[in-house]
């Protein structure tokens, strides 16, 4: 204990980054908490290291739990909104293009299966596609290939 005493900012320093790179790394910046207490053990540390507070344990945990609250409390909201934005443009991959020949009729009711790539896709389509058309691979979803015909 009298070794934490001693080098207080240092552990502060180490605690409070390894908490953010849990926070952003791990957990993906999901939670908040862990980058609230975090960021409170860094800037306590570097409040210590310019001297403006004496240095003690109990300094450090009181300094640590004012600046964690006020953080959450400044920073809560904006943090908050910018998890609601979402990027909702459909993915770009390389099955989008992929030109074959049906084997079997497609339609919206009438859904074959197609293996590619050692996956079965289910096939599916707006409008009615016989079998021996040329198609082209528009949209994928999980399991789904959405296809229309090549002209």
């Amino acid at each position: 204990m009298s070794w934490i005493n001693q080098h207080l900012v240092e552990v502060l320093f180490i605690v409070g980054l390894a908490l953010l790179a849990i926070e952003i790394g791990v957990l993906g910046f999901s939670t908040f908490i862990l980058f609230f207490i975090g960021l409170a053990a860094v800037l306590s540390g570097v409040i210590f290291f310019l001297g403006l507070v004496p240095e003690s344990m109990v300094n450090a945990v009181l300094l640590v739990g004012i600046i964690a609250l006020v953080s959450a409390a400044v920073l809560w909201k904006p943090l908050k909104n910018m998890q609601q934005k979402v990027d909702d443009t459909p993915a770009k991959n390389d099955l989008i293009g992929h030109e074959f020949v049906l084997t079997d009729d497609v339609s919206r009711t009438v859904n074959p299966v197609y293996r590619y790539s050692g996956i079965d896709w289910k096939l599916t389509s707006d409008s009615e596609l016989a079998a021996g058309t040329l198609v082209e691979v528009i949209k994928t979803e999980v399991g789904v290939f959405h296809v229309k015909e090549v002209i």
